[in-house]
């Protein structure tokens, strides 16, 4: 069992009292008897961090396949945590927002956090645009893309936010560019206990944002043969985390991600990066959609995009700007994606609906 850790204020918005260390067992229990389905996973957790094991279950969220339950230390988790309120700044007291889905790593760390650190937590339900208190600030917050999009406008109140579970367009960029917070993209998995390196996105307070992810404190980098990033981080892991993510190093705590190994489309002797091209069409496609490749008697494999809706809405000229083998050959269409259970595209899913795998 985890050390008892009693430098802890826990405040749930729900209800607006504030718990010790030595009552979260009760409120555990309230919660997942009584509780909305958010207040249910939330209590789910906590019984799961207060029992005698030295782990807990943790799903992966199934975007580059399926969902996997994993085995993460507590340990690791009170680590993660203690290099998260280094690298930010975070002291007890400090107010956080915890608007993520808490069945997921990056929701359950919200809440280490806040035991850990000594937070002050308010919890509000998971949405798109979550519902909260705006005449209250807040010292920190973790949001969706989708979430930053819609929540905007209301960044004022907030100090330090990060974003992670996807990508990030340039059009969230410009609406966060000039926004009070401090805004930094994530990279990390459930493997790594929530993030492992973070990249500034705006220039608040004449701070420019950052071209290529650092890893935080005590954490390197390298590559294995197929150019794919590998993660030494002994406070997390026993053993190296080696990814599918292509990488360019930068150093051996920096790198550029240039996308998934299992994206990867080999063109007519041509090695193409899906996520490289989306970036370059993000701009240009109002909905969602995604690059990917079919069979081709010539070419191996040849390039398509799928996008989610009526496919006449795409007109040849978003094409401009690509280099000849970045073109599409082919454009797909499909009413609605399929999706992970964390709501994230799920490309070969969404292929297998319109048989091209």
């Amino acid at each position: 069992m985890i050390p008892n850790y009693t430098n802890v204020h826990l405040k749930f918005k729900l209800d607006n009292l504030s718990y010790t260390y030595e009552d979260l067992m009760e409120v555990a229990y309230s919660y997942v008897k009584e509780g909305l389905p958010y207040q249910y996973e939330l209590g789910n957790f906590l019984l799961d961090w207060l029992d005698d094991k030295d782990y807990v279950i943790v799903k992966t969220s199934g975007s580059t396949g399926k969902p996997k339950k994993l085995k993460i230390k507590k340990e690791a988790m009170v680590n993660s945590a203690i290099a998260t309120g280094d690298f930010f700044n975070l002291k007890p007291g400090n107010k956080v927002l915890h608007c993520l889905p808490s069945n997921f790593i990056a929701g359950k760390m919200m809440i280490v956090r806040a035991i850990i650190l000594g937070l002050e937590l308010d919890m509000v339900e998971p949405s798109v645009l979550p519902r909260i208190d705006y005449e209250k600030d807040y010292d920190f917050c973790a949001f969706t893309p989708m979430q930053l999009k819609n929540f905007a406008k209301y960044l004022k109140s907030i100090k330090t936010v990060i974003v992670g579970g996807g990508r990030v367009s340039n059009a969230i960029i410009d609406l966060i560019k000039d926004k009070k917070p401090h805004v930094y993209e994530t990279y990390g998995m459930t493997e790594t206990v929530s993030h492992i390196a973070v990249k500034k996105l705006n220039n608040f307070l004449g701070q420019e944002e950052e071209q290529y992810f650092a890893t935080l404190p005590g954490i390197k980098l390298s590559q294995d043969e197929r150019g794919c990033l590998v993660i030494d981080a002994p406070n997390l892991s026993d053993s190296k985390i080696v990814t599918n993510d292509i990488v360019e190093l930068k150093s051996d705590s920096s790198f550029e991600w240039l996308g998934r190994y299992d994206n990867v489309v080999n063109s007519g002797g041509v090695k193409l990066f899906p996520e490289q091209i989306e970036s370059k069409l993000q701009d240009k496609i109002k909905g969602e959609f995604f690059i990917a490749s079919k069979e081709d008697d010539t070419l191996g494999e040849k390039l398509i995009l799928v996008i989610e809706g009526n496919k006449n809405d795409i007109d040849d000229t978003i094409f401009e700007g690509l280099e000849k083998y970045e073109k599409p050959k082919e454009i797909y269409a499909i009413s609605k994606f399929k999706e992970t259970t964390s709501g994230k595209i799920h490309r070969k899913k969404t292929l297998e609906a319109l048989n091209l795998v």
